[in-house]
């Protein structure tokens, strides 16, 4: 190989100088150099300013050739390369040379993300938001040891000791990488596939920032068992009109995941509910009623009058054989209503 790239490096001086920067790199992660003596190494190599960030930190590293910190602003990026890793953009690598940017710097800068991405995966946790999803799943698992579930959680980047939140979502388009990415931008975050269900682990979340098209429930922080049981129930609670739950917002409506499905299916309002779904308009301005407890709100959140409203809840209320005019009948219609919606929780 060695005798190869001589002959090949005879042929062309730029071949020449690639095939230097090739082993000016590989010789670096040989010997498992970190992020800050790669941007040193490269700075030299470079005779520029060398920059790296990663989008877990945010934190630039940017180094003069005379291998200190630069310390002046940072110049306009004559030369950026994407560091990536697992097929996930992690970060950035750039070159800042006055004027026009070298002959070969395309190839340097290749070669420093390659080596930059291994020594991200080396040194911390990758910024990557996917993860290993038998990690994931020993991570959230309430049948393996505390001593097992730390070390899965150090695998993934955090702390053994770290309150967590799990999100358990679908989304029928959007990649998971990317609503995790969403849900907690700037702290540590991982996620993988469990079954038909994503799961996102986060130091902390935004609910705020859930996309548009995806239903998330929302754990708890706290020991990522725990908070995955309490997302997983969140998420059942989920609906096309409310399509974000956090568990501590259910409050003593989590209680109706606890019954057994036999216990909720025979019951006379569940069942009656169930007979209104089969026309949809009615079982939307169900919704729309419990949801706002007003004739008037319904009548907004449905755009129709309040006077059709009230003429389809009296039909409605006369079927379920319940006063929904009363708030003792609008409470029971509502706990109907998602005693249902749980039964046919997909």
């Amino acid at each position: 190989m060695q005798a190869l790239a001589l002959r090949l490096s005879g042929l062309d001086p730029y071949v020449d100088g690639a095939i230097r920067i090739v082993a000016f790199y590989d010789t670096l992660m040989r010997r498992r150099v970190d992020l800050a003596a790669l941007a040193r190494a490269s700075a030299g190599l470079a005779e520029c300013v060398a920059g790296l960030r990663l989008h877990t930190t945010g934190r630039a590293i940017r180094i003069a050739p005379d291998g200190r910190p630069a310390c002046e602003p940072p110049a306009a990026a004559s030369t950026t390369a994407s560091i990536t890793l697992d097929e996930e953009e992690i970060g950035t690598a750039w070159l800042e040379r006055p004027g026009a940017p070298g002959p070969l710097d395309e190839v340097l800068l290749d070669r420093l993300a390659i080596a930059a991405a291994a020594a991200a995966e080396r040194y911390g946790p990758a910024g990557t938001t996917m993860a290993d999803p038998a990690l994931v799943e020993l991570a959230i698992s309430s049948e393996h040891d505390e001593a097992a579930r730390a070390r899965a959680l150090r695998l993934l980047g955090f702390a053994a000791d770290l309150p967590l939140q799990v999100v358990a979502v679908r989304s029928a388009a959007l990649p998971l990488e990317r609503i995790g990415a969403l849900l907690c931008p700037s702290r540590p975050v991982k996620a993988a596939p469990l079954g038909d269900v994503g799961v996102v682990l986060a130091a902390a979340v935004d609910p705020t920032r859930v996309p548009a098209g995806v239903r998330a429930g929302i754990g708890g922080a706290g020991s990522p068992d725990r908070s995955w049981r309490q997302a997983r129930t969140a998420l059942r609670f989920t609906t096309p009109r409310d399509p974000v739950v956090r568990f501590t917002a259910l409050g003593a409506l989590a209680l109706l995941a606890e019954v057994p499905r036999d216990v909720a299916r025979d019951n006379v309002d569940v069942a009656a509910v169930a007979r209104i779904a089969a026309t949809p308009e009615d079982l939307e301005t169900l919704e729309a009623y419990c949801a706002t407890g007003s004739l008037r709100r319904a009548a907004d959140v449905l755009h129709l009058h309040h006077s059709s409203v009230a003429r389809r809840v009296d039909q409605i209320g006369n079927t379920l054989g319940i006063a929904l005019a009363t708030p003792g009948g609008l409470a029971r219609a509502g706990l109907a209503l998602t005693a249902w919606r749980l039964l046919t929780d997909d």
